[in-house]
């Protein structure tokens, strides 16, 4: 196997454990609130990663630890949000709303660092409105409350991907990674305590355990392991443009085991979504040279 094949399969099992784990979150937080759920899935991703990735950790500086746990913060936000919006809405849908931060991500940059989005980010943008609008929007142009909390949850989403870009420069991803985390379960800990009740911790049924072990060793440290490697052998066009299937699989996932109908409204609203999404990534590149994704294009 060559190394740029080896690096897309890594990946694409990154994007497809991502899609699945959809369908795992809607099922738990029909038995977890969502602080509650998070709490123990930051908590056990820590300890995961942290076992992993022990000898990289003591080498992080107090400014590093600082910066890993600030970002961990707005990723518990990011989470909580679009975990709550999932209590009102399907597993497709979240994950396709979810997924418009890769649109959100270049005008947060315009706004913070006066960098100017090119014309295909203006018109990913202008794709994914169009996307959102089929999608959520119902016939008096209302919005359910959980795609709208969902598209919150994109835009923190943003926002974190920002935050990545200014404090993890020079730093060991896994050990950042798992800093993140512990900074996210400490802001989990303080929400389940101040809003929810924590004592659910100790009352969660057999089957509930898999599914938080899913969320926390598959979807969380496994998928990162495959993203750092799988990035190490591919460019950064092709790794955007696989990981961009994790909204596919859980749309996927949602109609085979969740059971989710889809209307020709909302197909045409996953489907413009997703282009806007490979436009804003790719800035399609891959259609260069006589259609092949070239390293020299990213």
């Amino acid at each position: 196997m060559n190394q740029k094949l080896k690096g897309s399969v890594f990946l694409f099992i990154a994007a497809l454990i991502w899609g699945s784990s959809f369908i795992v979150m809607k099922s738990a937080v029909d038995f977890l609130t969502p602080a509650v759920l998070l709490l123990i899935r930051f908590v056990l991703a820590a300890i995961f990663l942290a076992i992993l990735f022990f000898s990289k950790i003591k080498n992080l500086s107090k400014e590093n630890i600082l910066g890993g746990m600030l970002t961990g913060c707005c990723l518990f936000a990011a989470y909580y949000v679009q975990t709550w919006g999932l209590s009102f809405t399907t597993p497709g849908k979240n994950a396709f709303l979810t997924a418009v931060y890769c649109a959100i991500v270049p005008f947060l940059v315009w706004i913070i660092h006066h960098k100017r989005p090119d014309i295909y980010n203006f018109i990913a943008a202008f794709i994914c409105i169009l996307g959102i609008g089929c999608v959520s929007l119902n016939g008096d142009l209302s919005i359910n409350i959980g795609d709208l909390l969902t598209l919150c949850g994109g835009f923190l989403y943003a926002i974190h991907i920002l935050m990545i870009k200014k404090f993890s420069a020079g730093v060991d991803g896994g050990a950042f990674t798992t800093f993140q985390f512990i900074g996210g379960a400490c802001v989990a800990l303080v929400v389940t305590v101040l809003s929810e009740d924590i004592t659910l911790v100790g009352h969660i049924q057999s089957s509930i355990f898999l599914q938080l072990f899913y969320l926390a060793f598959f979807a969380t440290a496994v998928t990162m392991v495959c993203q750092t490697i799988g990035q190490k052998y591919t460019s950064e066009c092709n790794a955007s443009l696989i990981l961009s299937l994790e909204s596919v699989f859980g749309v996927a996932f949602s109609v085979i085991f969740y059971g989710e109908i889809l209307t020709l409204k909302v197909i045409l609203g996953f489907i413009l979504i997703f282009i806007a999404i490979i436009i804003s990534e790719t800035k399609l590149s891959f259609l260069k040279k006589g259609g092949m994704l070239d390293e020299e294009d990213c």
